[in-house]
């Protein structure tokens, strides 16, 4: 029997590091999840990312694409019996911040949400660790990586799991369950 899901869980990890199939493994691990995608894809290579993440889920995930409001999709959709998995916080940040629309308001939903405890079912949250990098060469990349920097703090601070993967290795960072 696998254990079962925290409430909330982050996984965290660079670019191509094996986090979402990481993440994917632990809410399958569960039975059928609903995947949250937050991407949007402006080019072909980033449809063809979707495409590649679509096709190795299969058949047993329904899907919602949400690029801004993923907080009311989690409270609407949260449930005991089927964990939601959120790919990914950083282009959900991006999409918000790049919109212009109000960042700090969402992000305090979110953070609402998470210390509400209204929250009825796990949710597994990945996101980029994007501040191990060169510091960037120009305002709004640095503005970026800092607010991403903040935004997975909070959310390890509610979570009750943080799992960090490089190389497509795991390290738990965090378990209060």
């Amino acid at each position: 029997m696998t254990a079962a899901l925290p409430l909330v869980t982050l996984v965290l990890g660079g670019a191509r590091s094996g986090k979402s199939r990481f993440a994917e493994e632990m809410v399958e691990a569960q039975g059928n999840g609903l995947y949250l995608a937050t991407a949007q894809a402006f080019d072909e290579e980033m449809t063809e990312r979707i495409a590649k993440h679509r096709n190795r889920r299969g058949d047993n995930w329904e899907t919602i694409e949400e690029i801004r409001e993923i907080v009311a999709v989690l409270e609407r959709e949260a449930r005991p019996d089927r964990p939601i998995l959120v790919d990914c916080l950083t282009l959900w940040l991006s999409n918000l911040l790049f919109n212009d629309l109000h960042a700090g308001e969402e992000i305090q939903k979110l953070a609402d949400l998470l210390q509400s405890g209204t929250l009825r079912g796990p949710v597994v949250f990945v996101s980029n660790e994007t501040g191990l990098g060169v510091v960037p060469d120009n305002r709004l990349s640095r503005v970026f990586v800092d607010a991403q920097g903040d935004l997975n703090q909070l959310v390890a601070r509610l979570a009750n799991r943080v799992v960090m993967v490089t190389a497509g290795l795991p390290n738990v960072l965090k378990d209060q369950t």
